[in-house]
């Protein structure tokens, strides 16, 4: 047994993680519970948990293996039924390590069925210098769904004076209704001074995020208000640069600063306007945020 075991950890190391989730949640009499789980090393899901009733489902993704590395492949398969309301977070902030050549990948599809409503807001994530990574996210609306996503991005662990001045990271996002793109966002960034210092890349700064709202129309009001909360770009001029844009049948807000704390309490501020203007409810922060 533990010949077995040392031989399949060497073969990981040697050929990258090849992790997958999947889960599907189903609406039961007005409590959306998970009806399939399926996990395969390194990543796993704890068990649900209910903050704030048992109408939505709130899901803490592991990643056991600590970070990702050249080679790795990680898949995420969500599914919410029909009147189904789920929020999935990560436990930890992400880590991708720096390659010896190997690119690394996540692949997340998530299907949203009529009236399903998902929070999909992951923690941080610490791109290392020399990192080569491409992460793909396809969505899949019906109609009357609805999906708020986040990611938010460190280039370099800057605290330690480091930057992302090697390497590449590819991001790909799409969200689809009855065969009819909603919303495609394509990044590439390429480590180096140019692209660091650059007005049209990072322009200084380490942190770049984006959070979407897709699935219902706001209204002018609404993106008055969102451009009205406060922020880092408002305390702290210079700091950080923030844009709010309406597109068809959402919202998109996009950060560039110095903060993945500051990022955050920004998204926080902004999910919890349109938590209170579209489900008449505040936003209840996930337990693994709270330290």
């Amino acid at each position: 047994m533990t010949e077995n075991l040392t031989k399949q950890h060497i073969d990981q190391v040697k050929n990258g993680w090849h992790g997958s989730l999947n889960l599907v949640y189903a609406n039961r009499s007005g409590s959306t519970q998970i009806i399939h789980n399926q996990m395969q090393a390194p990543l796993k899901v704890q068990r649900p948990f209910y903050p704030e009733g048992k109408e939505i489902c709130h899901s803490v993704i592991l990643h056991t293996a600590g970070g990702v590395v050249g080679g790795d492949r990680l898949s995420g398969h969500f599914h919410l039924q029909a009147n189904a309301k789920a929020l999935i977070t990560t436990a930890a902030a992400g880590k991708i390590y720096r390659s010896s050549g190997l690119e690394s990948q996540q692949n997340i599809d998530i299907k949203l069925e009529s009236g399903a409503n998902l929070e999909w807001l992951p923690q941080e994530t610490i791109v290392f210098d020399g990192a080569i990574y491409r992460q793909n996210l396809r969505v899949e609306l019906a109609p009357t769904a609805k999906i708020l996503l986040w990611e938010i991005t460190r280039f370099g662990r800057s605290a330690r004076g480091e930057k992302f001045l090697s390497g590449e990271w590819i991001s790909h996002t799409e969200v689809w209704q009855q065969n009819s793109p909603l919303w495609i966002d394509r990044q590439l960034l390429k480590g180096g001074e140019k692209m660091l210092e650059s007005p049209h890349g990072l322009a200084g700064k380490p942190v770049v995020a984006t959070l979407a709202w897709v699935g219902e129309p706001v209204t002018t009001e609404v993106v008055e208000k969102v451009r009205d909360l406060p922020s880092e770009a408002t305390i702290y001029p210079g700091n950080s640069t923030v844009g709010v844009t309406r597109i068809p049948n959402g919202l998109l807000c996009r950060y560039r600063g110095t903060s993945t704390t500051a990022a955050r309490d920004w998204f926080v501020s902004i999910w919890h306007l349109l938590r209170l203007s579209f489900s008449e409810r505040p936003c209840c922060l996930p337990r693994v945020w709270i330290k």
